[in-house]
């Protein structure tokens, strides 16, 4: 049986520790999509694609040593003052 987006998705959010809101935001610029996902949203065939394609491009990257880190602004901050307190 082929698993649903949403199962594809939060399989996803657990293996990039990436935060729901910045999965929407950067795969459909849709930073409640997630959230819209666990509520009953029925996603487009677009919406599907550009999910599918972000997810399978993260991985690509990945493996290849090129991902950037992720996360909204506290996460890069939070990271940024661990990194300057151990300099």
């Amino acid at each position: 049986m082929e698993r649903s987006l949403l199962q594809r998705i939060e399989a996803f959010l657990k293996e990039s520790a990436m935060p729901p809101s910045v999965f929407g935001r950067y795969a459909v610029r849709d930073p409640r999509l997630v959230s819209d996902l666990r509520g009953g949203r029925e996603p487009g065939r677009d919406v599907i694609c550009r999910a599918e394609h972000f997810m399978n491009k993260w991985r690509a990257d990945r493996r290849a040593g090129t991902v950037v880190p992720g996360g909204d602004r506290r996460t890069r901050a939070m990271r940024a003052l661990r990194k300057g307190a151990r300099a």
